[in-house]
């Protein structure tokens, strides 16, 4: 036999191990294929049974506009998820306990700015807002009003403007909670508009109006929802909103920005969230729900009526929404040096 095609069909042979590894290869991506697809199966049954037990939704104290959300939510969502949904108040703590609680879909968290501002107005906060939950939606947004006393010889933001210009320091504005809205809108003005207004703190909105509407104090930032009975009943007049665009809970009131403080915006979002590594299956069957129950007309109508404009978006949206209101009130909050007391 010829030597040189002896040598060629040798240098042509295929070890038996090299066989092996060139068929182990193909086996392991097939078994990894297999493995992904049956996780896959597995999330998409877990989803279509999801929930299997009540719902927990963990909020600020009863009466809040966290609270109404969130009782808004539970009462209409429940039909179609076929399970009770449970309003839980915890106040400030809920934020904490929805943190430590199990990524299963089964604990949620309906709150506001306090949530992502804290870490800016404590010295300590136990969680970090963008890594320990997962934004779920959106919900509402309360715009806020910029209101003064009857009795204030003032009847638009520029006579405003003009009288507190005049007498630095004499006029006085109500706030709840330190951090809260309504304070931070406040100052927010004061620094936009170099006018020297006075902060007096009061122990919620609720009493910082009355003082407001008792002519204690002369102006306040309040949401638009607890403000907008009382400006409809003469009791206090409203200058501005503080949207970036005119509102249809305020119909008629034009913005502070267009009124010439350029830039100016306020307002109050509420989101609903899951602890960070809940299954994307399952937040994505919760945005679902709950926004196509806050897209009904009569749960719309609902939370109108309380002062509030529906959002319902995607989780996406709700994150962008917390990085904006971060960078942009955490600044105000530095430079300032506003501290919770």
């Amino acid at each position: 036999m010829n030597k040189a095609y002896c040598k060629g069909a040798k240098a042509q042979r295929t070890p038996a191990k090299e066989l092996r590894i060139s068929f182990a290869y193909p086996l392991r991506l097939c078994v990894f294929a297999v493995g992904v697809l049956g996780l896959q199966f597995c999330q998409a049954t877990f989803a279509q049974a999801y929930p299997t037990k009540p719902v927990r939704i963990l909020t600020a104290e009863v009466g809040s506009g966290n609270d109404f959300v969130s009782r808004a939510i539970a009462l209409n969502v429940a039909g179609a998820m076929g399970q009770p949904f449970v309003v839980d108040n915890r106040g400030f703590i809920a934020s904490e306990i929805a943190m430590k609680s199990a990524p299963d879909g089964y604990t949620l968290l309906c709150y506001g700015a306090p949530m992502w501002l804290s870490p800016f107005l404590r010295a300590r906060v136990p969680w970090e807002p963008l890594k320990d939950f997962a934004p779920i939606t959106l919900t509402v947004e309360m715009p806020n009003l910029l209101v003064v006393n009857p009795a204030v010889p003032a009847k638009s933001l520029e006579e405003l403007l003009a009288l507190a210009r005049a007498k630095p320091g004499e006029l006085n504005y109500g706030s709840s909670s330190v951090g809260a809205t309504p304070h931070l809108a406040a100052e927010m003005f004061r620094v936009m508009t170099g006018v020297n207004i006075v902060r007096v703190p009061y122990k919620g909105s609720g009493p910082a109006l009355n003082a407001l509407i008792a002519g204690q104090v002369q102006l306040m930032f309040p949401g638009s929802g607890p403000a907008m009975p009382h400006v409809k009943s003469g009791r206090l007049r409203a200058l501005a909103v503080t949207s970036d665009k005119p509102s249809p809970l305020a119909p008629g009131l034009p913005t502070l920005s267009s009124l010439g403080v350029a830039g100016y915006q306020s307002s109050s979002p509420f989101g609903m969230f899951a602890p960070a590594r809940t299954p994307d299956v399952i937040v994505t069957k919760l945005n679902q729900e709950i926004v196509r129950t806050l897209q009904r007309a009569d749960v719309r109508e609902r939370l109108f009526l309380a002062g509030m404009e529906v959002i319902a978006g995607p989780p996406a949206q709700l994150t962008a929404t917390m990085k904006s209101e971060m960078g942009r009130w955490g600044k105000l909050i530095k430079d300032l040096g506003i501290k919770e007391e």
